[in-house]
């Protein structure tokens, strides 16, 4: 496992246990970048009749962040916004949170 991916585990392995236990039917994957936005951080995927899908993409997030330690916080909240999405949360009420 990549650090970036193992970065990726640690966000979701923060989780508090009562919201993981909420997760399902989706699934978390690292890809290298979006083709068609380049500089998009993650990407909540949404199909009828199949299972839900976030995205991390790590080029755009390992060239915005090179310190390590920024790198995963930022790959943290990247995470944490996109599950928002999973959750029904909409951007606007991300910006008031803080996870834009």
């Amino acid at each position: 496992m990549s650090p970036f991916d193992e970065h990726v585990r640690r966000a979701l392995d923060s989780l508090p246990p009562d919201l993981a236990a909420k997760l399902e039917n989706v699934a978390v994957v690292v890809e290298e970048e979006n083709p068609e936005e380049p500089d998009l951080f993650g990407l909540w995927e949404s199909h009828e009749y199949f299972p839900g899908k976030i995205t991390i993409f790590r080029k755009p997030l390992a060239e915005s962040f090179p310190d390590p330690r920024e790198l995963e916080e930022e790959i943290r909240i990247t995470v944490l916004h996109e599950l928002a999405h999973y959750f029904g949360i909409d951007e606007d009420r991300l910006d008031e949170l803080g996870y834009s």
